[in-house]
């Protein structure tokens, strides 16, 4: 069950040991396998709301990683459950992960999951597909305060990692701060091509986020260097 490179940099963010991390949206159950070899938590919860991955995601873990003795390695459960619905536990460190998905999925699932989980601290990471603007506005609102963030590139697309919590002070930036290096080609390649994107959505006037990425671009700029 080998990782790709963009889940190895989300597995890299998972550097202390939770009591429960929760691989939502887990798919093939890479990230969360991985975790569970790290020992990376007491317990790592797959997390789908599609039966047949589920049930497939079982039998595969089930052959890669057999279940041991409490206190030898990590625990793990498949959970088929919309994640929006997910109730984190009431004892130990809670770390959420959400890859994979979209960013207006990704705010509908933590809506749900503040809802079912009011006053409860936790850590997240996120990596979105898409409308990562978007998504960061609604962390802002909510809150969050960023960890970590890191621009990853993988088969000629770029993924940006998130790692929050409920209790950080440090304000999530809604174009990033932390992850740019804008002397890499690569990262400036990201950045003109969602520059461009919210260039083509502006309509009546520029979009907010355009603005904001302009500005991101001035300051980074040889003349400001």
């Amino acid at each position: 069950m080998k990782t790709s490179r963009r889940l190895a940099a989300i597995s890299h963010f998972v550097n202390q040991h939770y009591q429960d991390i929760w691989d939502c949206c887990c798919d093939h159950g890479f990230l969360g396998a991985e975790l569970v070899k790290r020992k990376a938590a007491n317990y790592v919860h797959f997390v789908d709301s599609v039966p047949q991955i589920c049930q497939r995601l079982e039998q595969k873990l089930s052959r890669h990683l057999p279940y041991t003795s409490a206190g030898s390695t990590s625990q793990w459960q498949v959970h088929c459950v919309d994640v929006a619905k997910l109730e984190l536990k009431h004892n130990g460190t809670q770390l959420v992960i959400i890859a994979g998905v979209g960013g207006e999925l990704c705010i509908d699932l933590l809506k749900g999951i503040l809802s079912k989980n009011p006053q409860r601290d936790f850590e997240l990471i996120l990596c979105p597909v898409h409308y990562q603007y978007e998504l960061r506005q609604f962390l802002q609102d909510h809150n969050f305060g960023l960890i970590d963030e890191q621009l990853v590139e993988e088969n000629q697309r770029h993924y940006e990692i998130l790692h929050l919590s409920t209790t950080c002070n440090f304000p999530v930036s809604k174009v990033g701060e932390k992850m740019w290096d804008l002397s890499k080609p690569k990262h400036q390649q990201y950045l003109a091509k969602t520059l461009a994107h919210y260039r083509r959505m502006g309509g009546n006037g520029p979009h907010p986020a355009q603005l904001a990425y302009e500005t991101l671009q001035s300051s980074h700029s040889p003349d400001n260097s």
